[in-house]
Parts: structure tokens; sequence; C-alpha cells
């Protein structure tokens, strides 16, 4: 089984692109903390590079932005190529599904200018992390 799940923070904003044949690809970075402190006390992050495909690829451009807090659920790929003579490797994510976390006012954008659907789907409306009973 290949699962991941993460919740972390855009390092930039979404880059878009599409292949040769027009298939849409966004690629993105997330910093997801650690859940420990490091000797100074102070939280580490990772940096996980990850990419979405197609619908998914044109939501996360169109409605998230460097700095974002995001939920992700997806695959760890791993590539493998030669750069004249010398192997390299990559580990990245491929995002099959991206959610709006925490509080931003992107969330509130989204939902007022779509006028509450992205590709057939309705929103969820916006929630103060205030009301939430945990």
């Amino acid at each position: 089984m290949n699962n991941v799940s993460l919740i972390g923070r855009l390092t930039k904003d979404p880059e878009l692109r599409n292949t040769a044949d027009g298939t849409a690809v966004c690629s993105f970075s997330l910093a997801v903390r650690r859940g420990f402190k490091n000797a100074n006390g102070e939280y580490d992050a990772d940096f996980i590079n990850c990419s979405a495909w197609r619908n998914t690829a044109e939501f996360v451009s169109k409605y998230f932005k460097k700095g974002q807090q995001v939920g992700i659920c997806g695959q760890i790929r791993t590539s493998k190529w030669d750069d004249n003579g010398t192997t390299r490797y990559s580990t990245d994510v491929v995002a099959e599904k991206v959610d709006f976390v925490g509080k931003n006012s992107v969330t509130n954008e989204a939902n007022s200018s779509a006028n509450n659907d992205i590709g057939g789907l309705p929103l969820p409306p916006a929630v103060d992390d205030d009301d939430l009973p945990f």
C-alpha cells in the first residue's frame, strides 16, 4: 500500500504547466512541521516536493497561494535518472486530493468567486476554527 497524508504550508505559489499532450500538472512544495522539538527547543520542518495532475492541478493553481496551510492525500513516487554519468534520485508526493486547512481568506474568496462550485462539486462553507468542538 502506498498512501501518504500531509498537512503543511506552501513554500511558494504553485506552478501550473501543461505536458506536450496538454495534460495539466502543478508543482508545489510543502513545509511540514515535525512532531517534536530539536535540541534548541524549536520545531524543524521537512520540505516535500509535490505534484498534482489534471483537475486537481488546476484546482491547486487557482485556489492556493504561498504560505497557505493545506492538507493533501496521495502517493509517494520515486524517480531515477542519469545526469551525465551520475545517477540521480528523487522522491516526490503525487497529490490526489488537496484540501483547505486552517483559517485563510483564500477559502472565503474561493467560496464566493466560484459560486460554491469547483469542477461540479460544491465547496464546504468556510468554518472558523473557534467554532470547532475539538
